[in-house]
């Protein structure tokens, strides 16, 4: 398992912002309101992650990687690997939403007293979004061990 590639994840925002779109051309009127607190939850899973990743980085530098009271064991680590990927690529799609709902209602929002309203909640999901993919990647990161070369992200498989 490799890196995930900052291109792939891209291409997921792509592909969910272009078929979000569309859904939400045909749905918004039934679109329930979207508040500021809509996409706070995205936030709260960056933070955790985030957290985890300093946390991860910390043994890692310390060399407590390994059996034996306060350290680390490699398969947490390894697990830490998947929940950043899944991490990233969920936050990649749901980026992707965000922003598709965001392209809808900017050019509405003069027109659609509700689009005015809800475009501030989903600009702070969006950002969200974004954050749980940074965090996402920085716990990726955090999980190389130290004696690992930088690789290039682009041609490794992933």
């Amino acid at each position: 398992m490799g890196p995930t590639r900052k291109r792939d994840l891209l291409a997921a925002v792509v592909v969910a912002a272009v078929v979000g779109y569309l859904l939400v051309r045909g749905a918004y009127k039934w679109f329930p309101p979207i508040t500021g607190w809509t996409g706070v939850s995205l936030l709260g899973v960056a933070v955790a992650v985030a957290g985890w990743g300093f946390h991860v980085r910390a043994k890692i530098r310390d060399g407590e990687i390994g059996d034996g009271p306060g350290r680390l064991h490699p398969l947490a680590v390894a697990r830490s690997v998947v929940i950043a990927k899944a991490s990233a690529w969920m936050g990649s799609v749901v980026l992707g939403w965000w922003l598709a709902v965001l392209v809808y209602l900017l050019p509405r929002r003069g027109t659609l007293r509700v689009a005015a309203q809800d475009t501030p909640g989903v600009a702070v999901a969006a950002l969200c979004a974004a954050a749980l993919v940074v965090a996402a990647l920085w716990l990726q990161h955090c999980c190389r061990s130290p004696e690992e070369p930088p690789e290039n992200t682009d041609a490794a498989p992933g």
